[in-house]
């Protein structure tokens, strides 16, 4: 949460359940899988798989398309 909220210079903030409901939605996609050894229960790690890797792959190319997107939009917007 605290990495979220720095990365982001505050402009993010995640509560507990949230981030918790995040992870768990990630765990049963397999796009993430846990990750060392949890026997303390304490920090729990977790490590991108290959569908994983695949998928923020194709979102990157669309925030991609939609970055492009919007620069002719204000390009066009400031050519009239």
């Amino acid at each position: 949460m605290r990495f979220i909220e720095t990365a982001t210079k505050g402009r993010v903030t995640l509560g507990a359940g949230t981030l918790y409901g995040a992870i768990n939605a990630l765990v049963k996609k397999q796009w993430i899988a846990p990750y060392g050894d949890e026997a303390d229960g304490k920090k729990k790690a977790y490590i991108i798989t290959n569908t994983g890797k695949q998928k923020v792959a194709e979102e990157l190319r669309r925030m991609d398309e939609v970055l492009r997107l919007a620069s002719t939009i204000i390009r066009e917007d400031e050519d009239q």
